[in-house]
């Protein structure tokens, strides 16, 4: 069954582009293609989509992830924007965004983050997981022993920060799918949150110390 996806891009070129190359392989069925995000809570609505690409940089941007979310929240969201900032980082994940990619970024790497995205990872450009993870460096505000965290459960939420999917994570680690999905389980009730990106968001904002 096809996966319905939404783009929310200004550039005409780079939108067909988008959907040329995300509908190829017959997985996803580009159901919208918008240059801005005016009507973007009427749009959801009405398109009831899987996933959604968005330039979190088009004016009201980072406020539509949440309209997206308040709507429809188990829609997925990709940021693809040109701009990366701590701070915009920081407000995408904790608004509901599930992945982040700059625009230097290949439309075939789009196609794979996608695809990521869509089997449970949290795909991110290297330049994005460089931060979240330089941003450990700084002064902590706790450490992973205030949550009990596990040395193989702090090992899973850096895969994850870095965007790994759980099939991944077990390849990383050699252990089974179904062994990191229940490491995954674990870390979020000891954090607190429901999934992986409150997860990273979580880390991010409380600057928690992973050794």
């Amino acid at each position: 069954m096809q996966s319905r996806l939404l783009l929310f891009e200004n550039d005409e070129k780079l939108r067909e582009s988008l959907k040329a190359v995300l509908e190829s392989g017959g997985e996803y069925m580009v159901s919208g293609a918008y240059k801005n995000v005016t009507d973007v809570e009427a749009i959801i609505k009405l398109e009831k989509p899987d996933l959604v690409i968005l330039d979190a940089g088009l004016p009201g941007g980072i406020v539509a992830i949440s309209q997206i979310k308040n709507v429809r929240p188990e829609s997925l969201i990709l940021i693809y924007t040109s701009v990366l900032d701590e701070e915009k980082l920081f407000k995408c994940f904790c608004r509901g965004a599930n992945g982040f990619l700059l625009k230097d970024a290949s439309l075939i790497e789009v196609y794979e983050g996608v695809n990521e995205l869509r089997n449970g990872g949290a795909p991110m450009s290297p330049a994005v997981a460089k931060l979240v993870l330089e941003s450990f460096r700084k002064p902590s505000k706790k450490n992973e022993e205030d949550y009990n965290l596990t040395d193989r459960e702090i090992q899973v939420l850096k895969l994850l920060i870095k965007g790994h999917s759980v099939k991944r994570i077990a390849s990383e680690l050699n252990i089974a799918f179904e062994t990191s999905r229940s490491h995954l389980r674990n870390i979020y009730q000891k954090l607190n949150v429901h999934c992986g990106k409150e997860a990273i968001a979580k880390v991010f904002t409380e600057r928690i110390n992973l050794k």
